[in-house]
């Protein structure tokens, strides 16, 4: 290995592997999922290398954990300041390698921004609480307090649709929290998460404490099996994390997994906005995202007026090179995953439902398809698209409409369009997600919200905030 803290002439971006960055010999090119141009070579970590990296995060984790506050407030401060001072650069990179367009690899860029800064201000909130304890008598004259103490060494997982904001919700809290941490970024894409570990490795937390590892599954093994790991913090699919969770039975597991979203609109919704919000939340970076709105649950009364608006709306979003200003839809993460999609909507036709627009292919670029006539068995409805293609069907009565928010194994989040508060809280308790939005799409998110889903969408809250939780474990000090 050689070490490096630039890209080098060859477009090699170095790893970051126990505080220090290094090249390796393996590297894999990472290749833009529209023009199939090689975008940069990516540093390739050995099964050694991940084994180096957990001694290292074990070996520091004092050191971090006892770091003061305004200490690890600084450091995340430090690095919401370099993302910010290198903006251009990073959208710019994070939409060649992904195929986001332009204005949504910046609004990515500026998520993360925001979540570093967060961190910053709850590293200086983390507390505890004086609990009584004179409820029995013989704990008169006695007092218990709790504090927070980090799980460490944390290993980390994310996927290829936010590389950059995933990693900031798992890197920032685990800062905040004193912390350390070994992050294996994305395949896929990784080197938005690569330019990111040079700015970790200038922003002066301990060294080793943190390691960016792009490598191959069979070499991340050390992140599910190695006894010192406290919590694996994983987003991703299903499939996979309920694998991690049965397999890492030393450690505490938190899951973000995936989804397929619902959204129900009733009669007294504003449908001009409801059609605007729905377009934005089913095709925003060519709905590959565990909460794009997937199913649309449109009351009978407004099922015309709406597919009316709706369908020509999305006709109307522009398909395109991601690196050109004004693209609504770029390619899919790989043609592989389009001809996947593409594949269920066949299906779909072939059963029954109807193209109102899209269900065409070209590469890796799906056109943003609206299926009609769909049925729950279908798999555009029953599992998950991550695909710019949205179901619309036609409901009579509110109970219905939540029993088909509920037909899915997936609890993410729902939106809900309507300004009934009756049934507004009727769908809060029946509504079986991690979320309901009101006159809002199922991916309304702001990022220092707790976020996460039940049933197969996962276990555990992200969220700065509430990831600190997750990442933290509880201890209790009596006083006598």
């Amino acid at each position: 290995m050689q070490s490096g803290r630039i890209v080098t002439e060859l477009g090699t971006w170095p790893l970051l592997l126990a505080g220090e960055l290094r090249t390796t010999a393996d590297r894999s090119a990472i290749r833009s999922p529209w023009s199939g141009d090689t975008v940069g070579l990516a540093s390739q970590a050995s099964q050694a290398d991940l084994v180096a990296a957990l001694d290292a995060a074990t070996a520091a984790a004092p050191v971090a954990a006892a770091l003061p506050s305004h200490v690890r407030s600084a450091v995340l401060e430090r690095i919401a300041d370099a993302i910010a001072s290198q903006r251009a650069a990073m959208t710019h990179l994070l939409a060649a390698e992904a195929g986001k367009p332009l204005a949504a690899a910046g609004t990515e860029i500026d998520r993360a921004i925001f979540v570093f800064r967060q961190g910053a201000e709850e590293a200086k909130r983390i507390g505890g609480d004086v609990i009584p304890t004179d409820l029995m008598p013989h704990g008169e004259r006695r007092l218990a307090i709790t504090r927070r103490f980090p799980l460490a060494p944390i290993a980390a997982i994310t996927p290829f649709n936010f590389p950059i904001l995933l990693a900031a919700h798992k890197l920032a809290p685990a800062i905040a929290c004193g912390a350390t941490m070994v992050l294996k970024p994305p395949p896929q894409d990784p080197l938005s998460t690569l330019h990111l570990a040079q700015i970790l490795a200038e922003a002066g937390y301990p060294a080793g404490a943190l390691s960016v590892v792009p490598c191959s599954n069979d070499d991340a093994a050390p992140l599910l099996d190695d006894p010192r790991v406290r919590l694996i913090s994983f987003t991703g699919s299903a499939r996979v994390g309920w694998m991690i969770r049965s397999r890492a039975a030393h450690a505490h597991v938190a899951l973000e997994l995936g989804g397929n979203a619902a959204v129900i609109v009733e009669p007294d919704a504003d449908v001009d906005h409801a059609v605007a919000r729905c377009v934005l939340g089913g095709f925003a970076y060519a709905g590959q995202s565990c909460i794009s709105t997937q199913r649309i649950l449109v009351h009978e009364q407004l099922y015309d007026a709406f597919v009316a608006r709706f369908v020509p709306a999305v006709a109307a979003l522009r398909t395109g090179d991601p690196l050109v200003e004004g693209i609504d839809i770029g390619p899919m993460i790989d043609e592989a995953n389009a001809t996947r999609a593409e594949a269920w909507v066949s299906e779909a036709v072939a059963a029954g439902a109807t193209v109102a627009t899209g269900g065409t292919r070209s590469g890796a670029v799906l056109a943003p398809t609206v299926l009609l006539g769909t049925t729950s068995p279908m798999r555009v409805n029953c599992d998950e698209l991550f695909a710019p293609v949205v179901t619309v069907r036609p409901y009579r009565d509110f109970e219905d409409a939540l029993a088909m928010v509920n037909d899915s194994p997936y609890g993410l989040q729902a939106g809900l369009f309507t300004h009934d508060l009756r049934r507004i809280m009727r769908a809060f308790e029946a509504a079986e997600v991690g979320a309901l939005v009101i006159n809002d799409v199922s991916g309304f998110r702001v990022d220092h919200l707790p976020y996460g889903g039940v049933k197969q969408s996962g276990i555990g809250r992200e969220g700065v905030r509430s990831a600190i939780e997750e990442m933290t474990e509880l201890r209790m000090l009596v006083l006598g």
